[in-house]
Formats: structure tokens, C-alpha cells, sequence
């Protein structure tokens, strides 16, 4: 708890095998709450059943600090998943995420915090530029537009996983069930009042990177199913137009084969070609549906709700909190 007088603010920090960087993201959050009066916070972090010694390091830190709280997944459940769980545990009258690796620097919490005081339930961190190779760069240049295009709600450009949320977002947050959560885009489209700080994100000094190019791939996949039906309705406005073709070209065959006495060539290689493309193409768009109905057949089940393995100096309710499933109203 916050002495009084002071705000309490929850710091969520998602960690997987980042052992180079337990102490070191620890002690920046540490420092900057150190010099920031009338705050307090408490760091949680959520270790994704790391198999190097993240949780062990957690562990001293947690005996040392008792603001320091930790919980530790049965297996890795994902980094969505994790995350849902940290912002479902957070106590704090506002909460701030940010990697274990620092890319994001703490230091632009005092900014968010400022931001927060005016009126703004949300306060995001903008990507001005990025350290990662230019294919890298430019692949994530490139969701964030393509995102913003498909998707039915408005979600910001160059926007990552940095940013600050009030407790009346918090709340939200803890109604949702979702075995497939795309955060950024969950939170962006609650409305409210929402703000972007420009910064430059730095490079990875320690460890390495968790999201190979094949994570932020299933990131896009995500981010597109969960927030348009623009695939589906892609199939279904193709299909509606190879079909019109297709009766088009039926009909003028008729025409010419019965009223203008037309000797068609045996078209072999045309029709094969057209029926590869249609097979194709049915392949292409029954892989868009069963992603959906994937998606709705582990909601029904709930297979993918995270089991909290152990905890450090959180509350049971808290724990509880992390991983209740919130109840449906029939």
C-alpha cells in the first residue's frame, strides 16, 4: 500500500529468460520513483515460466523490497496472455508497462505521470525511431500502417507495448476474456481519453530478443483477427466476384457454342490453370475461417486461462484476480 498522501503506481514488467536483465530493470524503475515525490510504486513482474534463473533473481530482489511483486506461469502461457495477468493483478491508481529489456525508458514515466494529471486515461509511447535492422524496422512499420488500415477501430501509428493506463482502464481490463488477446489494440479501442509521447526507443543491451520475426508475425495475425472481419469479408467479396466471372464466361460460351455456331478450341491448359486457382483460393479462404472459428472454439473451452505457479509478496486476491475467468451474463 501507498503511504498517504502518496499515489500508488503499478509498474507491469512481462519477463521471459531476461536473467541479464532482472537487476537492471529493477533498479532504473527503482531510481526514477526514488526521484519522483508524491509516488510509490510496485514493480510486477510476470515470469512466463522462464527456464534460466529470471524467477531465482526475482526471489532475492522480492525479500529485499516488498514492493517488488512477482508471478510465475506454469508454462509458458504467451506474451499476451502474461501481460492480461499483470494488468489484472495491478493495485495502482494507474499502471505503466514496459519490457524487462529497457527499450523503453523509465525515465519518460515522470512525462506519463504528468500527462496522467491532466485528464488522460491513457498515455502512450510513441516510436519515433527504432534500433532493430531496417527489415525489421520496416516489417513493423509496415503492421502498424496495415493495422491501422483493416482494422474497425482507430488505433495509433508506431505505438508498441510502452504505455501508462488509468485504474478505470484496469477495471475494464479485468472483465475481459480472451484466449487470444491483442492488448494495444484491446486498449486503444476503449475510447477515452488518450495521448502519445514521442521517444526513441533504444537497443537491447543485454540478453536477447523475444520476438523473432515469426512472434511479430502471429502478433499481425492477431492483431488483424481480433479487431477486423475484413478477411472474411475479402473471401466473400472474392468469391462473389470469381463466381460473376465464372458465370460471365459460361454464359458467352453458350452464345457463341448454340446461336453463333462458334468451334471453341479443347482449352486444356486454360481450364486446368483456372481450376488450380480455384482450389487455391477455396484452400486460402477455408484457412481464414477456421482461424475465426479456431479462435472461438478455444474461447468455448477456456484451455489457454494461465495457472499461476507461484507468486511473490502479491495478495491471494490479487493472484485470484490474475487468472479468474469473469463471469458471463446468459
Amino acid at each position: 500500500m501507498a503511504d498517504a498522501g502518496q499515489t500508488l503506481v503499478s509498474i507491469l514488467v512481462p519477463a521471459f529468460n531476461e536473467q541479464e536483465n532482472v537487476l537492471r530493470a529493477y533498479e532504473a524503475i527503482t531510481r526514477t520513483f526514488d526521484a519522483l515525490p508524491g509516488y510509490e510504486c510496485e514493480i510486477i513482474f510476470s515470469d512466463n515460466h522462464s527456464t534460466d534463473r529470471t524467477f531465482p533473481l526475482l526471489k532475492e530482489l522480492a525479500q529485499k523490497d516488498r514492493r517488488l511483486k512477482a508471478i510465475r506461469l506454469s508454462r509458458n502461457f504467451g506474451y499476451q496472455r502474461s501481460l492480461l495477468c499483470l494488468y489484472k493483478a495491478a493495485s495502482g491508481a494507474c499502471a505503466v508497462q514496459i519490457d524487462c529489456d529497457l527499450q523503453d525508458p523509465p525515465e519518460l514515466i515522470p512525462q506519463m505521470l504528468e500527462q496522467w494529471r491532466a485528464g488522460h486515461q491513457v498515455v502512450y509511447g510513441i516510436r519515433r525511431s527504432l534500433q532493430d535492422g531496417y527489415f525489421v524496422a520496416l516489417s513493423r512499420r509496415l503492421f502498424y500502417r496495415l493495422i491501422n488500415v483493416v482494422s474497425d477501430d482507430e488505433l495509433p501509428l508506431n505505438v508498441g507495448e510502452f504505455r501508462l493506463v488509468d485504474q478505470r482502464i484496469l477495471r475494464e481490463l479485468r472483465r475481459v476474456d480472451d484466449s487470444t488477446p491483442y492488448l494495444r489494440g484491446l486498449i486503444s479501442s476503449m475510447g477515452f481519453s488518450q495521448v502519445g509521447i514521442e521517444y526513441d526507443r533504444a537497443d537491447r543491451l543485454a540478453g536477447e530478443s523475444k520476438f523473432p520475426f515469426k512472434s511479430m508475425l502471429l502478433l499481425a495475425v492477431d492483431g488483424v483477427l481480433n479487431h477486423s472481419l475484413l478477411p472474411l469479408r475479402l473471401a466473400s467479396f472474392l468469391g462473389l466476384t470469381i463466381g460473376l466471372i465464372s458465370f460471365l464466361m459460361t454464359l458467352i460460351y453458350l452464345v457463341g457454342r448454340i446461336l453463333l455456331g462458334q468451334a471453341w478450341p479443347a482449352g486444356f491448359a486454360t481450364t486446368t490453370i483456372l481450376l488450380l486457382m480455384s482450389i487455391s483460393m477455396n484452400a486460402i479462404f477455408m484457412g481464414i475461417i477456421g482461424e475465426y472459428l479456431g479462435r472461438v472454439f478455444l474461447q468455448s473451452k477456456n484451455a489457454s486461462r494461465p495457472i499461476i505457479e507461484e507468486s511473490l509478496n502479491l495478495s491471494d486476491a490479487a493472484v485470484n484476480c490474475a487468472v479468474e475467468t469473469p463471469l458471463r451474463v446468459k
